[in-house]
Order: structure tokens, then sequence, then C-alpha cells
């Protein structure tokens, strides 16, 4: 019995360790509120080296359907994480307009937008700068 419960606690730290393991993003599940509409997706203006400390800061909530070639200022190129909810897909692009890179993101919590590749020698970190989100 001792050795079974050590196994379990040795499990737990490492799955603790894993990147994304103890991250604050929101599970996409609950992104829909008891009193309010389905959320898409919800964007945020931080994200950190630490996982715990992702999906901070400033939210933007979308909701299905939303076409936004032009996002408002103070989110044009301000995205650094951001979590996509069940059946919802969300897609964005480089530049104003709906032009530039484009990448689409499926459903699941992405707390570091710096790990996602823009061409060559970027990233998907504050580089978003249209969207459009659709749910099934």
């Amino acid at each position: 019995m001792a050795a079974s419960l050590v196994r379990s606690l040795l499990l737990l730290a490492l799955l603790g360790a894993l990147p994304g393991a103890g991250a604050a993003c929101p599970e996409p599940a609950v992104l829909k509120p008891a009193d309010g509409p389905r959320v898409c997706a919800r964007l945020f203006d931080k994200s950190d080296a630490y996982y715990e400390n992702c999906c901070a800061g400033a939210q933007l909530s979308l909701e299905p359907g939303a076409d936004l070639p032009y996002l408002p200022s103070d989110w044009y190129h301000s995205a650094s994480s951001l979590v996509v909810g069940p059946r919802c897909e969300l897609t964005v692009w480089s530049r104003k307009g709906k032009s530039g890179k484009t990448r689409k993101f499926s459903t699941g919590a992405y707390p570091r937008l710096a790990e996602f590749r823009l061409g060559i020698f970027g990233n998907w970190n504050n580089a978003i700068a249209g969207l459009y989100c659709k749910c099934n």
C-alpha cells in the first residue's frame, strides 16, 4: 500500500511538471457563463514563461460568429493566450482586414501563443490583427 501511495504521489508530481499542466487558463467547457450566452473563444493579453501565470490580464470574449477583420485598437497585436470553447474554431490573421498569415485554433487552451510559429522567425504572441470564431 505504501508503494502504491508513493507511485501515485510521484505521478502527480510529474504531471505537475509538464508544460500546461498547471496553467491558469480556464477549461474550454467553463467558457459558457451560467447567466450568459455561449462563448466561442476568449483572448487574454498576458502570458508568462510559467504556465500557471498565463491566461491573465485583460480579456476579450467572443460570441459564436464573431467576425472582426479589424480588432479594437487595444486588442490589435495584444493577445498572448487564448481558450477556444467546445466544438468551436478560431481563425486568426496577422494583418488587418484578414490578410497576412493565418492560423486555426480548435477547442482547447493555448496558454502561450509564443509557442506557435508565424512564418520563419515569428510567433503568434502579440500578432493577432483579425479573427473569425465559429461553433457547431
